[in-house]
């Protein structure tokens, strides 16, 4: 084989001032300069990485029969930057970096920036470009008031590898290009507004769903192509359904072939133990002190909003990065350098993330999986917030599970648990989740935490259901609970798409169908989603009977009434107060036939009556259905 060459400048992509903004730590656009790119009409293709404490680095690959000493990388000065030029180097070719350590020690390393991967186990890097061709423009040119606080945002969260498998091969995923017509027709078909996708990056270990990353830059090649990913998200956006990935910037595994002392130091995680390493997880934590780190980590967010058009990040676990004692016992973690808890380099990263993000991309969101009472999480960062969009609300997740899984005898000595969301309801922008977390892992199916027979468990799911969507706050519904899966979910298998031959499931499916629709084209159910103007307390003390009831309200003054009734005993002639006199309109009810339901209710509407309720001038009496939510319209 003849000898490879490599050469370094003027073919370097690093600027100055990339390296400075580098080192500095506020690059946010370095999958334009490291990693491997190609030369264009010159062929071949640069290189570069950051290996600041090696002795040597080479480029290895198909093009040089996998031989350092073919292709030798120069040093960039005193940035740590290792970088050259293979000539011969070919789209498609899979290489690797070849590190001398301190020690001596050779070390093969995948591309911290590849575009593509091997599709595990394999772990080479591939030459690759992310050349595309965009149609989503108009998408683009609008999605800033699809993702404001006051839109209307419906997400179907999705594991993409197992929503439906391929029917001629069941235990394969569908390529990400497959996947677009039949999961576009679905999400067109039940209104929702979003998808979020967990976590597209590639990860070697199938079980981790995606939350244990190993190339940040790349899409997991287990279905198909950077540029089938771009395909399938250009297809929703077409569609008019935004799209919302999730991003772990927490941890990462400690592969031998990927982040984990990739030099031969801990050059990406944190050297000491007892701020490096994950116990839940086994896995290590980013050094968010290290200026490069923190480049490394902003650019892979920006990589997934410019080149993947994504419309928003759902950042994983950030509760263990805010605490530098999460799920550690005494003498296992470090106090800070005032004596307390909080891990100040990662709340610094976190405000300079979101900031960064929301200069660059105003027309997205991030949104934060934050399980703790930290102070605004989303709030602007420069009014002493962390800056995300939205922060999901675990609180309201636990509380409702765990009132709606309690025999409903019982539920009236609990009834604080369904009440007390109202209390902080506004101090967040918060998501309303029912996610992936909570049907995994022994927890079983939402239908399956539901107590009672059969036709119990149903309609208590419809009334969680209905309860999410007419809560102030944004949705979020894992797979499967649309349809009322029964099993857990399981990563290796398709949805149970069969059970929607089921009157049962087919009605529940209906009724998420239509909460979308509703919670869509009502202002008063997502208009004043963040703002307390837009919930009003009707009666929340009737503990004894198991009911609750709110107004929910729009800018304009249009207002709908919910009411619940927790118990299986239907509620009839049940008074409560309403703003307006006239006709209410019966929007919603969870018990229709329709829906699976005993078809019990109100005829279509009821009419107020003049005579004061608690603070309001006007009543109604209406028929509460058994476990079930109900909504009313004023319509004069």
């Amino acid at each position: 084989m003849a000898t490879t060459t490599t050469t370094r400048r003027p073919y370097s992509l690093l600027g100055d001032e990339d390296l400075y903004l580098f080192n500095e730590g506020s690059h946010r656009r370095l999958a334009e300069h490291l990693g491997a790119h190609p030369k264009g009409k010159r062929g071949g293709f640069s290189f570069s990485v950051w290996a600041p404490n090696a002795t040597a680095v080479s480029v290895i690959g198909d093009f040089n029969g996998w031989q350092g000493s073919s292709s030798p990388l120069q040093p960039r000065g005193s940035s740590g930057i290792w970088e050259g030029v293979v000539p011969n180097a070919k789209r498609g070719q899979i290489y690797k970096f070849e590190i001398t350590t301190r020690n001596g020690l050779v070390l093969e390393k995948a591309d911290p920036f590849a575009f593509r991967t091997e599709v595990p186990p394999l772990t080479g890097s591939v030459l690759w470009d992310l050349d595309y061709e965009w149609n989503d423009a108009d998408w683009m040119a609008t999605r800033g008031r699809r993702n404001a606080l006051d839109a209307p945002m419906s997400t179907y969260e999705i594991h993409l590898g197992s929503w439906r498998r391929d029917p001629q091969r069941p235990t394969e995923p569908l390529c990400y290009r497959d996947l677009a017509e039949p999961l576009i027709e679905y999400l067109t078909s039940c209104g929702f507004t979003h998808v979020e996708f967990l976590p597209v990056m590639e990860h070697p270990f199938y079980g981790s769903w995606g939350y244990q990353v190993t190339s940040y830059f790349a899409p997991s090649a287990r279905q198909g192509t950077p540029q089938d990913l771009m395909f399938l998200i250009d297809q929703l956006h077409q569609a008019g359904i935004g799209v919302i990935l999730d991003w772990v910037p927490s941890h990462f595994p400690g592969d031998a072939f990927a982040l984990a002392g990739f030099d031969g130091t801990n050059l990406y995680e944190h050297a000491d133990p007892r701020l490096g390493f994950h116990p839940d997880w086994g896995s290590l934590i980013f050094n968010y002190d290290r200026h490069e780190v923190r480049s490394f980590l902003a650019s892979s967010a920006d990589h997934w909003l410019r080149t993947y058009h994504a419309d928003g990040l759902r950042v994983d676990a950030v509760a263990s990065m805010l605490y530098r004692d999460y799920s550690r016992q005494p003498g296992e973690w470090l106090p800070n350098k005032y004596g307390g808890r909080e891990n100040l380099e990662a709340v610094d990263f976190l405000k300079a993330f979101n900031a960064g993000v929301y200069a660059d991309h105003p027309d997205v969101q991030t949104i934060a999986e934050e399980s703790t009472a930290w102070p605004g999480v989303s709030r602007p960062v420069e009014g002493g917030g962390l800056g995300f969009g939205f922060k999901w609300d675990m609180g309201w997740m636990h509380d409702t599970l765990s009132y709606l899984e309690r025999d409903p005898i019982h539920r009236t000595h609990h009834h604080g648990e369904i009440t007390f969301r109202a209390v902080y309801a506004f101090t967040e922008n918060y998501v309303l989740p029912l996610s992936h977390d909570e049907v995994t892992h022994g927890k079983g199916s939402l239908l399956s935490k539901m107590p009672g027979d059969e036709w119990q468990r149903f309609a208590n799911l419809r009334l969680l259901l209905g309860y999410q969507y007419t809560q102030p706050g944004k949705k979020l519904l894992f797979m499967g609970g649309e349809f009322a899966q029964i099993r857990e979910w399981a990563h290796e298998e398709s949805l149970d798409w069969d059970l929607l031959a089921s009157p049962k499931h087919a009605g529940m499916l209906r009724w998420v169908t239509d909460l979308n629709r509703l919670y869509q084209a009502e202002a008063a159910l997502h208009e004043l989603d963040c703002d307390p103007e837009g919930f009003r307390w009707v009666q929340y003390d009737d503990a004894a009977q198991s009911t609750v009831s709110y107004l929910r309200r729009s800018r304009s003054g249009e207002a709908i009434l919910v009411a619940l009734n927790l118990t299986p005993v239907p509620r009839y002639e049940h008074a409560l107060g309403v703003p307006a006199g006239g006709r209410w309109d019966e929007v919603l009810n969870s018990d229709a036939e329709t829906y699976g339901g005993s078809g019990l209710g109100n005829l279509g509407a009821v009419v107020a009556k003049d005579g004061e309720w608690g603070a309001f001038p006007h009543r109604v009496e209406v028929t509460l259905p058994p476990l079930s939510v109900v909504a009313f319209k004023a319509t004069g």
